[in-house]
């Protein structure tokens, strides 16, 4: 008798085991075949690494043509094969390589525990220049992101034009089909590499495999962080009133009320003349004090009295005039007088005793 959980969980290290002829010994009724065009540009590149393509698909008896006319790669089934899953390997070989997709990965998905996944992401956003700007995101600064994604999910991941192509284990390809998505969907993939580090550190605990993780996973909240701009003018709306505004005076209704429209011509003309010699005026005399302004004076600060040398310490001149007498009568390195004579009378002495 075995426990429920135990059946539902996979032992560590098991595989399942390879297909062989043994499993299908007569082999397959009929062929089949699929064909993917390419770029131009990936012409020099297949035509280097067509012999290990044909080699690797040897293998599974699986033939290969190149077709650089059309620009078309095609797989077929022969007699040999004996897989029927080998020429869907082979299809996502030949697609994978039109995507430029490298041979050094592709020829992984030959694996069983190997598997592809070609999301398209042109349709997503609509304006070009916000999708090029989320594609970006989603490589990082220098790729730092994406190097990270392949690292959590144990997949490669190669960004090309409108699709992301990405190869790994089935678990890994889902992780990124999310993650992508996310990222067209304008949610910055940093939160999901965030939960994918977290799962993985809590995926190595034996006992939190059978509970629910949704306690340590973090849980983002959108946040509008754009704020409406306030205009600098802003429009109050006047009190309703039922009544129209009065309306505004004319011209003439102005002349008739200061008594400008009796006048005759030439002293409407005086009147003008007189008005703009008094703004010329104004205008001179306002120039001429901007100009004078640069002949005042500053205000001069006050002048502060210094204090007179206190006169309560005497110096005692006589002193230092003997001082100065007794140092330009010593030589320097000199012994003083008494010394000297000290010497003398020695000498002496110890000539009277030879």
């Amino acid at each position: 008798a075995v426990d429920e959980p135990e059946l539902l969980t996979v032992p560590d290290g098991w595989k399942e085991p390879a297909f062989t002829r043994e499993d299908n010994p007569k082999g397959l009724l009929e062929e089949s075949s699929f064909a993917t065009l390419f770029p131009k540009y990936r012409e020099a590149y297949l035509k280097e690494c067509w012999p290990l393509v044909q080699k690797a698909l040897g293998e599974l008896y699986v033939n290969a043509a190149l077709d650089l006319i059309e620009g078309s790669m095609t797989v077929t089934t022969t007699k040999k094969t004996f897989d029927p899953y080998a020429i869907i390997r082979a299809r996502d070989l030949i697609k994978l390589l039109a995507r430029s997709v490298p041979f050094e990965q592709v020829f992984r998905i030959l694996q069983d525990d190997v598997a592809c996944d070609i999301i398209k992401i042109g349709s997503l956003v609509r304006k070009r220049e916000t999708f090029i700007k989320r594609r970006a995101r989603l490589l990082g600064p220098k790729g730092s992101t994406l190097k990270a994604l392949e690292l959590l999910t144990n997949c490669y991941i190669m960004v090309q034009g409108n699709t992301v192509s990405a190869l790994g284990p089935f678990s890994g390809l889902k992780e990124v089909r999310k993650v992508v998505l996310d990222t067209m969907k304008n949610i910055h993939p940093i939160y999901n590499i965030k939960t994918l580090m977290i799962k993985r550190e809590l995926a190595k605990d034996p006992e939190l495999r059978t509970q629910s993780w949704e306690r340590f996973l973090p849980k983002f909240k959108r946040k509008n962080l754009k704020k409406r701009k306030e205009p600098k003018k802003k429009n109050t709306k006047k009190e309703y009133t039922p009544f129209p505004p009065p309306q505004p005076e004319s011209q003439i209704d102005k002349e008739l009320a200061s008594g400008e429209y009796f006048l005759k011509e030439r002293q409407k003309k005086r009147k003008q003349m007189e008005e703009i010699k008094a703004k010329q005026a104004d205008a001179i005399k306002r120039r001429q004090e901007e100009r004078n302004k640069a002949f005042i004076p500053p205000k001069e600060k006050p002048v502060v009295k210094t204090k007179k040398a206190s006169t309560e310490k005497k110096i005692d001149i006589e002193a230092i005039k003997e001082k100065v007498k007794n140092a330009k009568k010593k030589k320097l390195g000199a012994l003083p007088e008494e010394e000297v004579k000290l010497k003398m009378a020695a000498d002496e002495k110890k000539k009277k005793k030879k």
